[in-house]
């Protein structure tokens, strides 16, 4: 209601303004009902209900032509003030036919309904987004409909009845407004005649002379409705009811979790049910009869399908290698089926083949195929550990956190004949520029080595104190108590354990009995605090002068049945102790280093020191230590020459086997030491001592640009210079993309080396200079160590950055690792499998905070399968005639490709002893005269001489 009187108060206004005077129709008393709703010029501010309904019945009055011709025209004015603004004579006519409109039951044909959007009221004035009350008879152009048709088409809400507009006879259209939707659509069109005149009533003619009654003056004045008071009718209990109030405070509570949690590893792992208590929880079936469903009746659907079955066989396992087939299989008639039958060469195959195909019959019949022979392999039961076990299991953890922590781990070493102790060397984790911008600071810091025991896993049992960071070391294999390292600085230094030898020996009495501490100390004065780790001075360091320019980043003790003298010529050693070094840094050389006195009086002063027990045998060699041969790594072309980082010698410690090959007197080209120019002193001299010619005095070296490098270390005359130097490498590949880390000879062949560096491995054999007989893919972390297993032959360990050990197995896969197991979260940088029983292998692991990860080698990675060694020798056997297969194919290439250049050559009479026709030789100075413009223009092209003229197009 309240809606309805402010609609009118609106009306009221607007036409208030448009008309100076509001004129109202007024109506006869036997009015039909529903005329003046419509009439044109109606109020809204009808008083009544029953007055809106009475409308004169047989039109309006016209006494006088003057005023009822200015009804007429306010009428129509009224009517059409939403037109196009176009004053026609048929829609005044119109007009005033719609001012008796009347809604009639029913629509009478010519007449539909049809619904009108907001948008389309408003682009033809058919009220402000809904149909008035007071605008219910419209009149709009017909052309006005068909051009909105046009201009939206499927979107116009006409187009529907496009067809019945475009046949409709007269150019205006009336659209009347169904507010009450009693014809179920808010609007109803007109589009006929008839149906016009049925709806729109024609005003009645007067006779002439009959007067008619004068229409009274009608002035309607808005009312404003009166609002009533609220009634509740029950609907805010309802509400009330509904609504969600809170009775209770509300339960804040908080979860807090670790800071150093966030981010951590996780690490899943297999438990026994026996190892944990609540460990397993049975969950037994039981009967619910609260789900007891019966099944009555069940549709099965079945299928007739061929059986499918799954066979294999054994196979010789070959090298992989890509290969495809295209093929278009063959059909046979009748006849040709009939003479195939009939030759010999089928009837020759079916008798050659079937007494070969009657025992493979005879031998199913005997053998039982279905026997499992995997049950049957490795049933020995006396291993240590679970067969079930495959991964590495973590034995012991060591870190320091005064000497190692945030430090990194440069090498391992396992102690040769104590078992239970490990060394480790770390090393300050900064660049070159940051050294150089904290010396101050790095000479303050100790350089140590740690000599960790199982016994202790808190304290290091013994503390090596280097002149400098120590990048490699190693225990003398013969005599455990020397210890040599390499230094940043390129130094060597040799430590002296004699004196802690037995705090070395007696491990858990260190740590209830008191020791007397023999170093930095005085006779008779003893150790207050026997449990504080002891710091070993170094006893020796080679001279900085003779010294490596560069890092020392590998070291090798030579095997104690060898030594070598200053012409690189192997001996024999009958000392039967390891007294010589090798060493490798990154500038161009490899060294050899004597540990034995070069003079009489050195030798009679190191005897001397060593019998008043005061300094060691060693002390001879501190700041006078040079070395006895110097092995240079030349470049074949010019750019700079090899910088070695890891070498491999074929000789190993303990194998003297080379000393029962026979020996020969050495050729007179290298006898003479004199020619040998290093400005060291000759060492004793070897007239007495055998020559071990069986010695393989080539070795591989592994270098910082990735290249592996082949070459002897016996000096040689240059036949350019004269002098007495290393001859160049035999070959060298650039294999990897990155610096080699490691180079090391498989303790089962000899003849096979690993090499890891950058994101790659390799391997290696010697004698095969072509190439590596295996390769790895790229990985996606850089690799950073690798190692042979010590009890399997096809296995090997790879250290990658991300912190993880990949397990690789060459008689299982070559394509990529066997297993994958995470170590640590920080990078490995070294890794180095020891036995120490035969039931007990341990891989010690360093990474780059300054943890040693000691890991337990699961059974089925120390025990080795039947028959491995010589299933692996199988596979390198072939991989090396797959390597000399790739030879041949590149001599065959090389030759064919040589005899297409000299067909080429013969062909444009280059090749001598060739005798040409005229044509020919017209057709050879043709073509070198093209191919000299052509060059010509190629150089005129790259000076910016010549232009390259724009293409002419073709006309048309």
């Amino acid at each position: 209601m309240a809606d309805d009187s402010e609609k009118e108060k609106i009306s009221a206004v607007s036409e208030e303004k448009e008309e100076d005077t509001s004129i109202a129709v007024g109506s006869k008393p036997n009015s039909k009902p529903g005329s003046a709703k419509s009439g044109a010029g109606s109020k809204p501010g009808t008083p009544s209900k029953s007055a809106r309904t009475k409308s004169p019945k047989s039109g309006r009055s016209d006494k006088s032509g003057k005023k009822s011709g200015k009804k007429k025209t306010a009428s129509a004015k009224t009517e059409n003030e939403d037109a196009a603004s176009q004053d026609h004579d048929n829609s005044n006519e119109m007009a005033a036919k719609i001012a008796i409109f009347e809604f009639p039951d029913e629509l009478p044909d010519g007449a539909s309904s049809l619904f009108l959007s907001s948008k389309t009221q408003e682009i033809f004035d058919l009220g402000d987004g809904n149909a008035t009350e007071h605008k219910l008879v419209k009149i709009r152009e017909k052309s006005a409909i068909l051009g909105d048709i046009q201009k939206r088409a499927a979107v116009s809400d006409f187009s529907p009845i496009k067809k019945k507009i475009i046949e409709y006879p007269e150019d205006y259209l009336v659209i009347i407004a169904d507010l009450d939707y009693k014809f179920g659509e808010n609007f109803i069109i007109v589009l006929s005649v008839e149906a016009k005149d049925i709806l729109l009533v024609a005003p009645e003619v007067k006779k002439e002379g009959e007067e008619e009654e004068e229409l009274e003056n009608v002035v309607y004045t808005y009312v404003p409705p009166v609002p009533k008071d609220w009634v509740s009718q029950g609907s805010e209990k309802e509400v009330k009811e509904e609504s969600l109030v809170t009775n209770r405070p509300l339960i804040s509570q908080s979860i807090v979790r670790v800071r150093r949690d966030f981010g951590a590893p996780i690490t899943f792992k297999d438990r026994n049910v026996g190892d944990a208590k609540d460990a397993y929880i049975e969950c037994t079936a039981y009967e619910d009869p609260n789900y007891d469903v019966v099944k009555a009746e069940q549709d099965c659907a079945v299928q007739a399908i061929p059986e499918t079955f799954n066979v294999s066989s054994q196979t010789e396992w070959k090298y992989p290698k890509n290969a495809n087939t295209q093929y278009e299989y063959r059909t046979f008639t009748e006849e040709q089926q009939a003479q195939e039958l009939k030759k010999d060469h089928l009837n020759s195959f079916m008798t050659e083949v079937r007494p070969r195909f009657e025992e493979a019959l005879q031998q199913n019949e005997i053998m039982n195929v279905f026997y499992d022979d995997w049950m049957s392999l490795s049933s020995d039961d006396n291993t240590f550990g679970n067969k079930a076990d495959s991964h590495l299991k973590e034995f012991q953890s060591f870190t320091d956190l005064l000497f190692s922590k945030e430090k990194t781990i440069t090498c391992i070493d396992w102690h040769p004949t104590i078992k239970g102790l490990v060394a480790v060397s770390v090393a300050q984790k900064l660049t070159f520029d940051a050294r150089v911008d904290n010396s101050n600071k790095i000479i303050m810091t100790p350089s140590l080595v740690l000599i960790w025991s199982f016994v202790d896993p808190i304290h290091p049992l013994l503390l090596l104190e280097a002149p400098d960071d120590i990048y490699c070391f190693r225990f003398c294999p013969t005599e455990p108590n020397y210890v040599a390292g390499g230094c940043l600085n390129g130094q060597i230094v040799m430590w002296d354990l004699s004196a802690h030898s037995e705090r070395l020996m007696n491990q858990r009495s260190n740590k209830q009995e008191k020791k007397k501490n023999t170093l930095n100390t005085l006779p008779g004065y003893a150790d207050e605090n026997p449990l504080e780790t002891p710091i070993v001075r170094y006893t020796a360091v080679s001279s900085i002068e003779y010294s490596h320019k560069a890092a020392i980043t590998d070291l090798l003790w030579i095997p104690d049945h060898m030594e070598l003298n200053r012409m690189g010529v192997a001996q024999e050693s009958r000392s039967g102790q390891c007294v010589q070094i090798m060493t490798a840094a990154a500038d161009h050389s490899v060294l050899v280093w004597d540990t034995r006195p070069a003079s009489k009086a050195d030798q009679k002063k190191g005897s001397e020191h060593s019998n008043m027990g005061t300094t060691s045998p060693l002390k001879h060699l501190d700041l006078n230590w040079r070395p006895s041969m110097k092995v240079y790594l030349h470049k074949s072309e010019p750019g700079g020459d090899h910088n070695p980082t890891v070498f491999s010698i074929s000789e190993v410690q303990g194998d003297k086997s080379v000393l029962t090959r026979g020996s020969e007197e050495l050729k007179e080209s290298m006898g003479t030491g004199g020619h040998f120019s290093t400005g060291v002193p000759k060492p004793s001299s070897g007239k007495e001592k055998r020559t071990l010619t069986g010695v393989n005095t080539h070795f591989y070296c592994g270098t910082e640009d990735g290249d592996i490098v082949y070459l002897d270390w016996m000096p040689q005359k240059d036949q350019d210079s004269g002098k007495i130097q290393t001859p160049k490498p035999d070959y060298y590949h650039g294999m990897h993309d990155g610096r080699i880390v490691c180079l090391q000879r498989s303790p089962f062949f000899r003849d096979v080396v690993l090499c890891v560096g950058g994101w790659t491995f390799s391997i290696w054999k010697e004698g095969l200079s072509s190439g590596p007989i295996l390769k790895s893919p790229t990985n996606k972390k850089q690799l950073t160590s690798g190692f042979w297993s010590p009890s399997r032959p096809g296995v090997f360990y790879i250290a990658r950055e991300d912190g993880s050990v990949d397990i690789w197995d060459l008689l299982e896969k070559t394509h990529e690792p066997s297993m994958n197991q995470n170590v640590s979260a920080h990078p490995l940088t070294c890794i180095y499998p020891f036995q120490i029983t035969h039931r007990q292998h341990l891989l010690a692991v360093g990474d780059n905070s300054g943890t040693l990860h000691v890991m337990e080698i699961p059974w089925s990675l120390r025990h080795p399968t039947a028959g491995e060694q010589q299933g692996v020798q199988a596979y390198l056997d072939r991989e090396v005639a797959r390597r000399n297969f790739v030879v041949e194919r590149w001599k065959f290439r090389e030759e064919e490709k040589r005899e297409i250049e000299a067909e080429h050559k013969k062909k444009m009479g280059i090749a001598p002893g060739v005798t040409l026709t005229d044509e020919e030789k017209d057709m050879r100075d043709k073509n070198e005269y093209n191919a000299f413009l052509e060059e010509e223009r190629n150089f005129l092209r790259l000076l910016g001489i010549l232009k390259e003229e724009d293409e002419v197009l073709p006309e048309t």
